[in-house]
C-alpha cells in the first residue's frame, strides 16, 4: 500500500473509534443507533444526488454491504448492551482482519506477502490480547463475546463485499446508495420499540446520535476509496488500528486507565501497522 492509503486508513481508524465512542456513551443505544442511521439516510442521500445511478452490475454488491451493515449495527449494539466496551470493541475488530485475509488468499485468489500477513496476524492477536488481559472471560460472559465474534464476522463480510463492489461502481455512487439503504431500517426499529417515548428519547441523544452518523460516514467513505486498490486483508487489518485510538480516546478523554499489558498489546498493534506498511 502505499503511503497516502496507509494514512488515510489510520485517519478512518481514528474517526471509527470516535464514533463508536460517541455511540457507546449515550444511555438509550438503540435510539442512539437509530439516530447515526437517521445520519447515514441523509448522507447517502446527498451522495446520491451528486453521484446518480450507479451501474446495474453494482447493484448486488450495494444490496448485500447495506443488509449486512444493518446486521452488523444490530450486533454491535447487541454487543454494547451485554458487555464492556474495552472488551467488545477490540475483540469484534481483532476478529475481522483474519477472516478477511482467509477470504482474500483462498477464495478471491489474491497473493498475500509474507510482511504484510505477518502484519495481520499481529494486529489481531494485539486486538485480541487486550480482551484477555483483565483474566479469561467466564460462562457468563459468553453471550457478549458471541455477540462481538459474530460483529467481526459481519465486518468481515460488509469488508470482502464492498472491496469488490466499490470496483463496478463510482466511488459516492456506491457509497451514497449504500448508506440510503442502511440507514433506515433501525430507525423504523426505535420508532416500533419507543413508541411514545421516542420523541423525548431522540432529543436527549441527537447531538451524538447525529454527530456519529456524520462521522461514521466520512471514515468509511475512506475506506471503500482505498480499497479501490484491492488491498483488501492489508486495509482490514489496519483499521483494527482503531482499537488504540479507542484505548487513548479513553485514557485521555474518559479517565480509562491504559495500564502497562494493554500498552504493550498496543504496541503489538502498532508494530503489525509498520509490517503491513512496508513497500
Amino acid at each position: 500500500m502505499s503511503l497516502s492509503i496507509v494514512f488515510a486508513v489510520l485517519l478512518s481508524a481514528l474517526l471509527h473509534a470516535t464514533w463508536n465512542s460517541l455511540a457507546h456513551a449515550i444511555s438509550d443505544r438503540l435510539v442512539g443507533f437509530a439516530l447515526i442511521g437517521v445520519a447515514d439516510a441523509v448522507g447517502g442521500g446527498l451522495m446520491v444526488a451528486f453521484a446518480g445511478m450507479p451501474p446495474a452490475g453494482a447493484w448486488p454488491f450495494i444490496v448485500a454491504s447495506a443488509a449486512l451493515h444493518v446486521v452488523y449495527n444490530l450486533l454491535l449494539l447487541a454487543s454494547y448492551e451485554l458487555g464492556e466496551f474495552s472488551q467488545m470493541y477490540p475483540l469484534a475488530r481483532g476478529t475481522s482482519p483474519w477472516v478477511v485475509a482467509l477470504v482474500s488468499v483462498v477464495i478471491l485468489g489474491r497473493e498475500l506477502p509474507v510482511a504484510e500477513l505477518a502484519g495481520v496476524l499481529a494486529v489481531s492477536a494485539g486486538l485480541i490480547a487486550l480482551v484477555f488481559i483483565g483474566g479469561r472471560p467466564g460462562r457468563r460472559d459468553l453471550p457478549a463475546i458471541t455477540a462481538a465474534v459474530l460483529t467481526g464476522l459481519a465486518i468481515a463480510s460488509y469488508t470482502v463485499v464492498d472491496g469488490l463492489g466499490v470496483m463496478h461502481a463510482p466511488l459516492f455512487a456506491y457509497t451514497g446508495w449504500m448508506f440510503l439503504l442502511q440507514g433506515p431500517p433501525i430507525a423504523v426499529l426505535a420508532a416500533i420499540r419507543r413508541g411514545r417515548a421516542l420523541p423525548s428519547a431522540v432529543r436527549a441523544s441527537a447531538v451524538p446520535g447525529l454527530a456519529g452518523g456524520a462521522i461514521s460516514i466520512v471514515a468509511y467513505t475512506i475506506v471503500l476509496w482505498a480499497q479501490t486498490s484491492g488491498a483488501l486483508a492489508p486495509i482490514a487489518a489496519l483499521r483494527e488500528t482503531s482499537i488504540v485510538f479507542g484505548a487513548l480516546i479513553g485514557a485521555v478523554f474518559l479517565g480509562e486507565r491504559l495500564g502497562a499489558r494493554r500498552a504493550m498489546a498496543a504496541g503489538v498493534v502498532l508494530a503489525g501497522v509498520v509490517l503491513i506498511s512496508l513497500p
